[in-house]
């Protein structure tokens, strides 16, 4: 295992339990909220997450960032089995692809719109891109009235 994942690896591991532990609490009906005015139902800005996932792990394995790829997949926004199936899916290539590489690989840049950021830096935008998601689901959760799982609760507010 290289350096990065023996020394990162515990974060993106809590950092997704985390995620899990949040949409282990919501029904499909949670899913089609929204609190109104420009805000998305939550079922959207959950796959939204995905496809951000989607683009850092591909960036991990291209060294260039593309946000543009959409999960195509019927009924993901409406359906918490599809979207823990795919978290999971997303979760263990990340690991995959991240436990692959070098430690002379982390010293490689990527390729994102017109400047180029190292890849330990990428992989930390990339639980920043998390913790901003935690953010915006922490609205919808407390607009709902819904708890707040104790980790969410102590890490995000």
């Amino acid at each position: 295992m290289n350096r990065f994942m023996q020394e990162q690896g515990p974060m993106f591991a809590g950092t997704h339990t985390m995620r899990d532990e949040m949409l282990d609490t919501l029904s499909e009906a949670d899913l089609n909220y929204s609190p109104g005015g420009q805000n998305v139902p939550f079922g959207q800005l959950w796959r939204e997450m995905g496809e951000v996932e989607h683009a850092y792990v591909e960036s991990f394995k291209t060294f260039k960032q593309d946000f543009s790829w959409r999960n195509p997949e019927a009924g993901l926004e409406g359906s918490v089995s599809q979207l823990k199936s795919w978290f999971a899916t997303l979760d263990a290539e990340l690991e995959a692809v991240l436990g692959a590489m070098s430690d002379e690989d982390f010293k490689k840049t990527v390729e994102r719109s017109g400047f180029a950021m190292p890849m330990e830096w990428q992989v930390q935008a990339y639980l920043q891109a998390l913790l901003i998601f935690f953010g915006k689901a922490t609205i919808y959760l407390k607009t709902m009235n819904k708890p707040l799982t104790k980790k969410i609760e102590e890490w995000i507010g």
